[in-house]
């Protein structure tokens, strides 16, 4: 089907007198006749229900339908995109592993990378996404077991070279895994440009309304794990904490990498999302491609205006010709990038201040993709853990204004942003 018609039907075909629209199956536990019947589950030789940490039908479906969207052979639901992240690389990254990753991606996740999971045991390495192939290839290390990078870097708005960074990956044995958050499968599919894994912060467009918090994981099923068993002893030897079942040999490349995250991280971590959160999550990804293209519609204008005003130091938006990531943004997102426009302010950080403090119709809030224009200076709220060098590395100098254009009238917003520049 087509990705419009996957948002609104995808993931769920009611049967003859079932409900049309997703259930919320609102339990803890699910009862069965026996204890036999129950011991099969924990076995995994047959499919079914038996804890909600682990498994729920309204989460699957919705996992599903992303999963559909994304082009990819198995999903699931985590509670936020951290854990979706934290999921995805700790499953096949363990204590002596190293980590090659794009320098430009998310402040949350570049710590998560760079302190939390060096604390585990697990180095990495932060590359210039726009780095050369001699450069990216020299950042790989023995011990390397994953790429990790941002389709649409948030909030710098680099755009990832997917192809390059694949190639890199699969050159020394390794996945590729690309969080799509900003664009969404709806603008672009990384699984068609090389990508192995996908993630996603659902509370972001794919929510589209601020109302849940999720993340999502998603496998391509084409990394041969049994290829590089080497490498990934967790998916290509036997699991002693879960019956000495070999991920990759019971469930082949296509199920091993999602099998596992689902009976053993999320076992032992439960970061699981709700079925409400899923059934709000379903009721955003049934417009989301409608939505988008009037995002992206917004950014574009909300761009342009910021880049004619002398006011306004530089502005980053790939949309833009002026972008460094036009060439990219042509390639990987040829239908809109985002709705996300980052700029910087001749007056510096004294003046980002005073802007944002002055609109009206943007709300100055820790958030970014749903339906309401919102604004925030990162350096001093979601990236304020950086110093200043790092900020810079980053893409997120002091002065950077984060404007996340929602789904009002592109003239409103504009006259908004206008009146806003003039108390500078």
């Amino acid at each position: 089907m087509n990705r419009d018609t996957i948002c609104v039907q995808g993931g769920y075909t009611p049967g003859n007198g079932e409900p049309r629209q997703v259930p919320i199956i609102q339990s803890t536990t699910f009862k069965y006749a026996t204890s036999e019947d129950m011991g099969k589950l924990f076995d995994l030789e047959a499919n079914g229900y038996f804890y909600s940490r682990l498994q729920n039908p309204t989460c699957d479906i919705v996992a599903k339908k992303i999963c559909e969207l994304e082009g990819g052979t198995a999903a699931m639901l985590t509670s936020s995109g951290q854990a979706a992240n934290f999921f995805a690389l700790f499953n096949i990254c363990e204590a002596g592993d190293h980590i090659v990753a794009s320098s430009t991606i998310y402040g949350g996740t570049f710590n998560l990378i760079s302190v939390t999971m060096a604390k585990m045991g697990i180095t990495a390495t932060f590359v210039d996404p726009l780095c050369t192939e001699e450069e990216l290839d020299a950042a790989f290390q023995p011990n390397t077991k994953a790429v990790f990078g941002e389709t649409i870097a948030n909030p710098a708005l680099t755009v990832l070279d997917i192809e390059k960074f694949a190639k890199a990956a699969h050159a020394h044995g390794v996945p590729l895994i690309v969080d799509n958050t900003f664009p969404t499968p709806v603008n672009c599919r990384p699984f068609e440009w090389g990508a192995d894994i996908v993630t996603h912060s659902t509370t972001k467009y794919m929510d589209g309304h601020g109302a849940a918090v999720g993340g999502a994981i998603v496998d391509s099923g084409k990394f041969d794990w049994m290829a590089h068993a080497e490498k990934f002893s967790g998916l290509c030897t036997p699991d002693d904490s879960y019956h000495g079942i070999t991920y990759a040999e019971r469930f082949g490349k296509e199920g091993a990498f999602i099998t596992k995250a689902t009976a053993q991280l999320m076992r032992d971590f439960g970061s699981t999302q709700s079925p409400m959160s899923a059934y709000m999550l379903n009721l955003g990804l049934e417009s989301l491609h409608v939505r988008m293209q009037r995002h992206c519609e917004n950014g574009m204008a909300v761009a342009k205006f910021l880049e004619s005003h002398p006011k306004v130091a530089y502005v980053n938006y790939c949309g833009l010709e002026s972008s460094p990531y036009h060439a990219l943004a042509r390639k990987y997102l040829p239908n809109g990038s985002c709705g996300v426009v980052s700029f910087g302010l001749a007056g510096g950080r004294e003046a980002a201040s005073t802007f944002m403090k002055a609109l009206k119709l943007a709300a100055i809030e820790t958030h970014v993709a749903d339906a309401r224009t919102c604004c925030l200076n990162p350096a001093s709220s979601t990236h304020r853990q950086m110093n200043d060098e790092q900020l810079r590395a980053a893409g997120v100098p002091a002065e950077l204004v984060r404007m996340s254009c929602g789904l009002e009238s592109s003239e409103d917003l504009i006259a908004d942003i206008a009146q806003a520049l003039d108390q500078i």
